[in-house]
């Protein structure tokens, strides 16, 4: 009898839990689909969010507006065929975000917004869907700002230009800036080597290993920056017909093991982000981290610390990747390619003095380019509002 009784308690007792557990998971899941903006950790005080659908194209389309303090929210558009929609909304929020600073601490009088399209570029992308997709851009009246990103070219943007002024990047026939990435490449390139001088005592990269991890447009331009200079190059791509085009023409050397563990000195990020994470932190050999990739940190209040007590110099992306929208920024401010190219180079400059802030007060170097960036948009704000 008792044997029967403790079963039955027992049997109770998995029910119950069972039970709780149940409904805490559809707790969560309600919270979610109440919350599926404001609830994302991603979300961080944006302005405005935009969902972008047309049935006759197959646009899907997320426009983020983080910030217009300084001004109109200029931020490139990308196309990536996520494997869901949280997916691309967390994206954009994240890049968004990171656009906002970027302008700001690069001196610009932009705000910050990107654009993210579901699809695959390669087979998806038509000019029907670029110009309905200029109609969405437009309909905001000049509050968010396009330009290109992964997966569009200045063709693209020359598209959307037929609908709306609101572009840039567009062809330099048109009258615009062109194609940004060798100056954004450009860029990473003088941020890598003000790391390497804070590192290393030397900004000369002759002999110094530099794994580039991403070889399109931008990873491209700067893997002929660090060859011209001497560096010994090692490339790493998903593309493996690239891997083999880039290696030929600038003599590099494909890797193919374990990119996070590679004996380099210099580690250059030139894909997608959060290639900084949980998983590969503690890997990292390299004593430099400089690229390209945008939110290159997957948690930069978890990660950027883990680095800087490891001795790992970390040049924050949203910095020394901001000479593509210094370029086309150009078309807005009405400077030349000469005058887009000497605010590039400044990036040395500024990144050196970011590495100094961050030691006088105690902080990771993202922490301390995001404290300027947004000390500038602070006191634009209460500029604004004194008026």
């Amino acid at each position: 009898m008792n044997n029967k009784l403790n079963l039955r308690r027992l049997v109770d007792k998995v029910v119950t839990q069972f039970f709780f557990m149940t409904t805490e998971i559809t707790s969560v899941r309600e919270l979610q689909k109440m919350d599926p903006v404001f609830g994302q950790l991603s979300f961080d005080n944006h302005e405005q969010i935009v969902f972008c659908n047309d049935k006759d194209t197959g646009l899907k389309a997320i426009i983020g507006i983080h910030n217009t303090v300084l001004g109109p929210a200029l931020g490139g558009t990308r196309m990536w065929n996520y494997d869901n929609e949280w997916e691309a909304l967390n994206d954009v929020l994240r890049l968004s975000r990171g656009m906002t600073y970027k302008s700001a601490i690069s001196g610009l009088d932009l705000g910050g917004g990107k654009a993210v399209i579901i699809g695959d570029a390669k087979t998806q992308k038509t000019p029907e869907l670029m110009k309905k997709f200029g109609e969405f851009v437009h309909s905001l009246s000049g509050k968010y700002i396009t330009a290109e990103d992964v997966g569009m070219v200045t063709a693209d943007m020359d598209i959307v230009r037929e609908v709306t002024p609101y572009v840039t990047g567009i062809s330099e026939s048109l009258g615009g800036s062109g194609n940004p990435s060798p100056v954004t490449a450009y860029g990473v390139f003088m941020g890598m080597k003000a790391a390497a001088k804070f590192q290393f005592g030397s900004d000369n990269l002759e002999g110094k290993k530099v794994l580039v991890q991403g070889i399109g447009h931008v990873g491209e331009t700067l893997v002929q920056h660090l060859t011209n200079e001497g560096a010994l190059v090692l490339i790493t791509d998903i593309n493996e017909s690239r891997l083999e085009e880039v290696s030929k023409k600038y003599g590099a050397t494909i890797f193919r093991d374990d990119l996070y563990q590679a004996d380099v000195d210099i580690y250059a990020p030139c894909a997608l982000g959060a290639t900084i994470n949980d998983e590969t932190v503690y890997k990292i050999k390299a004593k430099v981290i400089a690229g390209a990739a945008n939110n290159q940190l997957a948690d930069e209040n978890i990660h950027g610390p883990i680095l800087l007590e490891r001795g790992i110099v970390y040049a924050p992306d949203f910095l020394i990747n901001a000479g593509g929208i210094i370029n086309v920024y150009g078309e807005i401010a009405h400077y030349d390619k000469a005058e887009a190219l000497r605010r590039t180079e400044n990036i040395y400059n500024t990144t050196l003095e970011i590495f100094d802030y961050a030691i006088k007060n105690k902080m990771t170097n993202q922490k301390a380019a995001m404290a300027i960036a947004q000390n500038r948009i602070d006191q634009r704000k209460k500029e604004n509002e004194k008026r």
